[in-house]
């Protein structure tokens, strides 16, 4: 096996949790972001804050699929005219995402000591469970819930 295909740790998808990201502020760099991850659809896992994490990736139809709906419920439900809610590792070269939900961002300064996890991440990285013992609001579980069926 080559040492780019050795399996990754579950402490590397922590690293990049916590790792540098660049936010992705107007939604035509939020285009630019989808089109990059398209271009490439192998290897790409989607995970949920409070669900289990994917034990596979998604297929391209799959990944396809939840850009689409993500994409549309963001522009939807964050009500502006940027995006400011989406986080990559390398916009160019994306290998790690992190999505926040518009309606649970919290205190934008971190005036509030919570930190805000996001909502989705999708990720080249086997990803392990994120969570913080928030409930998960019963519309986005049956938003994933019907991505996947």
């Amino acid at each position: 096996m080559a040492e780019s295909e050795a399996p990754q740790m579950p402490e590397e998808f922590a690293a990049r949790m916590n790792g540098g990201f660049a936010g992705i502020v107007s939604w035509r760099q939020l285009d630019d972001l989808w089109s990059r991850v398209l271009a490439q659809p192998e290897g790409w896992y989607a995970s949920l804050a409070g669900a289990d994490a994917p034990a596979t990736p998604l297929t391209a139809e799959a990944l396809r699929g939840f850009v689409s709906e993500l994409d549309a419920l963001l522009r939807r439900e964050h009500a502006y005219d940027y995006c400011g809610i989406v986080y990559a590792d390398d916009p160019m070269r994306p290998g790690f995402i992190k999505i926040y939900d518009p309606h649970d961002l919290g205190s934008s300064c971190g005036a509030s000591g919570t930190t805000i996890l996001p909502r989705w991440v999708l990720s080249r990285v086997v990803p392990t469970r994120i969570g913080n013992g928030r409930p998960l609001p019963g519309s986005r579980s049956r938003w994933w819930q019907a991505l996947f069926r």
